[in-house]
């Protein structure tokens, strides 16, 4: 390597060090309550998704890290466009809250979670296992969703992420 593309190297790196700790800062855990979609894109970019509210009125913005991260946010913006509520869905407590096997559809899922980290198949179910990653405490996790050929949620479950002692420890 030469020592002018070596510099180029370097000042790329760099680069994309500077650009990795801003996104480490625009965390959406830290959006309060009340702050306006227009501060919010600002801070955190585009989201990832965007769906209609649950009510009707407003919209929810989705901040998903899949498939190599471990969270997704939820920031439900009312009427006025300004955050209501801000969630991270891929939480164990609220699973079994949520997920409705036998009502839910794909665009249920997609609303609450956002894409899957993967998609899976078994041969003893007729459909798709969609996959999200997650921590729990210093857990890595798994969260999967049973989804029929028709559309339809026929299931849930969640496991661990078998991953290397060493890796869990950085």
């Amino acid at each position: 390597m030469t020592g002018q593309s070596a510099a180029r190297w370097l000042g790329r790196l760099g680069a994309a060090l500077l650009l990795g700790g801003c996104a480490l800062l625009a965390d959406p855990s830290r959006v309060a309550v009340g702050t306006p979609q227009a501060q919010l894109r600002q801070e955190l970019g585009a989201p990832t998704a965007t769906y209609p509210a649950a009510g009707g009125a407003g919209e929810r913005l989705q901040y998903s890290y899949q498939p190599a991260g471990q969270r997704v946010f939820n920031l439900d913006l009312d009427a006025q466009g300004r955050v209501a509520r801000v969630e991270q869905a891929l939480n164990t407590g609220l699973f079994g809250q949520r997920i409705q096997p036998n009502h839910w559809t794909r665009q249920d899922v997609l609303r609450e979670y956002g894409p899957p980290a993967r998609i899976e198949a078994v041969h003893n179910f007729k459909g798709q296992i969609w996959v999200w990653r997650y921590l729990e405490g210093p857990t890595w996790r798994l969260l999967f969703i049973d989804i029929d050929p028709e559309g339809v949620v026929r299931g849930w479950s969640t496991g661990d992420e078998n991953v290397a002692d060493e890796i869990q420890t950085r």
